[in-house]
């Protein structure tokens, strides 16, 4: 279902969809009573100024009964957000695909606190692209290789390989060494995730998620003395948090990771101590040239760096 209102500033117009009938004679009285936190003075305004629209284009007025249209879209009134102190960069860039470095800490897509300060609305903004979207996710504290359609025509011949699994995707992470585990290994176990939990689960069951775990290199930390290593993750599928409850069911929970195999309580974000995670490439065949591609991240880990 395609937005009468364009992309602004980089934000995509919100929908809500209006009851066929209820205790609201207007469009309006429903969305103040919807949204009765949100300055009401604020959704007045909106809808007097013309910027409350449904699916055709037509202009929902303060006075637009209740039951004429089912969907509505308008734009939020955002906070000034204050500017993350991380830069993103792009590996690649065609009239199909953008392919970006997220830096740690960046969500990939608006959501909660975030919205100017995600990687799609920075891309839309900086490349003047408003049909930008992501072809997969990165966890905000997860750095690396990411993917953008630019191109809606072409979108879903990218969206498929996600869906197909013929993408590879190689990560790398630092974690403490355990000298009774042998590599490389291979884990396998059955994840859910719930809306409502904050962190994935194991439970018994019919594996859903595997990764490949490969120790790459060793160092003795010289202010702890504890011995970390550099891991490649190769997963094989693309749980929520798979990488990060694999590795701290070996053991091995990645550094700086604030929920595995503890949840800490949340704090403020340390920037000098970034999750040692990272999205290292990408590599598929490319659906519209027939070719193979990789992309390879630039960014590195602070606990390994130098180390590509």
């Amino acid at each position: 279902m395609k937005s009468p209102l364009p992309v602004r500033n980089g934000v995509n117009a919100t929908r809500v969809r209006v009851p066929d009938e209820g205790p609201w004679a207007t469009a309006m009285d429903f969305v103040l009573d919807k949204f009765s936190h949100v300055d009401p003075a604020g959704i007045v305004d909106r809808f007097e100024r013309g910027e409350v629209q449904a699916l055709g284009g037509e202009i929902v007025t303060p006075t637009t009964p209740l039951n004429e249209h089912m969907f509505i879209w308008y734009y939020r009134e955002l906070p000034i957000e204050k500017r993350l102190p991380v830069e993103l960069s792009i590996l690649h860039q065609d009239e199909n695909l953008v392919v970006v470095d997220k830096p740690h800490f960046l969500p990939t897509t608006p959501g909660g606190m975030y919205v100017q300060e995600s990687a799609l609305v920075r891309l839309r903004v900086l490349l003047d692209a408003p049909d930008l979207v992501p072809i997969h996710r990165l966890d905000r504290m997860t750095a690396g290789v990411l993917l953008f359609s630019a191109n809606p025509e072409t979108r879903g011949k990218y969206q498929l390989l996600f869906e197909k699994r013929r993408i590879e995707k190689t990560y790398r992470a630092v974690a403490p060494v355990r000298e009774d585990l042998e590599f490389p290994m291979v884990v396998r176990s059955r994840m859910i995730k719930s809306r409502t939990y904050l962190l994935a689960q194991e439970i018994e069951g019919e594996p859903n998620a595997e990764t490949r775990i490969e120790l790459m290199d060793t160092r003795v930390d010289a202010t702890t003395g504890q011995k970390l290593g550099l891991y490649d993750l190769a997963p094989h599928t693309g749980k929520t948090h798979q990488l990060r409850v694999h590795l701290a069911s070996q053991g091995i929970g990645i550094m700086n990771d604030p929920f595995y195999p503890v949840l800490h309580e949340q704090a403020p974000d340390d920037y000098t101590k970034p999750l040692q995670l990272l999205a290292q490439s990408i590599s598929f065949t490319d659906p519209l040239t027939r070719e193979p591609v990789k992309y390879f991240s630039e960014l590195e880990l602070s606990e390994f760096p130098d180390h590509k």
